[in-house]
């Protein structure tokens, strides 16, 4: 993982790493993994919402801190870094990494799978992809069943995906879902790199709308959703997002006095 030992430093969110990357950057050790054959690399991108159910969960903890890479796709972890003196310009977000990254792999040859959704909507999401990237190598998709699967299942997935070979594995099944099945999978999976990117395989399917850039650009891309999917994400934004800002300044109290202390 030569890539990332050149990358610069990582800062602590809630007990959760965060490293301090930028898309470009991420671009590289992508193909840096799919040219060397490394296996098992993943990569979280994450959000105030993943970091508070990683507060509470030790598998979803593990899972990111043990990722590759665990990128700040969330606004307020970008505001976060800088107020701790990181300079960290953008957010990672997952759909912007995704299109770039498939631009950059457009003539390399390398291939991809989509693991997560629908049925319907992997099949408009590899359409609306091969109609804005002529050249995009799809290896195959997977909708599995909102059940969790059983061992036999399991392992049927994954001599799926392994027949196939793919460089990339995309993997949209939502926090912390697309984080454990990473982590899981990562000594399973004859892959150089999984990356879960939530919601992008629904904005790029057309199934669900994206926020205007200018939104996403000024940190209002939260609103956008919200006001699109009330009844799904009210609590992430109205409960969630204030108990993630709670707990930072608990954590900052906690760490001033630990000082003073000594």
């Amino acid at each position: 993982m030569n890539c990332i030992l050149k990358l610069k430093e990582k800062f602590i969110v809630l007990g959760i790493k965060i490293d301090l990357v930028q898309i470009l950057e991420v671009v590289r050790c992508i193909s840096e993994w799919i040219i060397k054959k490394e296996y098992g690399n993943y990569i979280v991108i994450a959000n105030a919402n993943d970091a508070l159910f990683a507060r509470k969960n030790p598998l979803v903890r593990e899972s990111m801190n043990l990722s590759s890479l665990t990128v700040a796709d969330g606004v307020s972890l970008v505001i976060l870094a800088r107020l701790k003196g990181y300079t960290l310009k953008r957010r990672v977000y997952g759909p912007d990494l995704m299109a770039e990254f498939l631009k950059f792999s457009e003539g390399k040859g390398y291939s991809h799978f989509f693991y997560g959704a629908t049925e319907n909507t992997l099949k408009l999401l590899i359409s609306n992809l091969q109609s804005r990237f002529s050249f995009l190598k799809v290896a195959g998709s997977y909708a599995p069943p909102f059940k969790p699967l059983n061992k036999e299942e399991d392992e049927a997935v994954v001599d799926m995906i392994n027949k196939v070979n793919p460089d990339v594995v995309w993997v949209g099944l939502g926090c912390p879902k697309q984080q454990v099945w990473m982590y899981e999978h990562k000594d399973k999976l004859k892959v150089p790199v999984m990356i879960g990117v939530g919601a992008a395989f629904d904005f790029f399917a057309g199934t669900k709308p994206q926020a205007p850039r200018w939104l996403r650009d000024y940190g209002f891309e939260w609103l956008f959703r919200l006001v699109t999917e009330p009844r799904r994400l009210w609590r992430r934004y109205l409960v969630d997002y204030p108990l993630f800002i709670y707990f930072i300044i608990l954590d900052l109290i906690k760490r001033r006095i630990k000082l003073c202390k000594k």
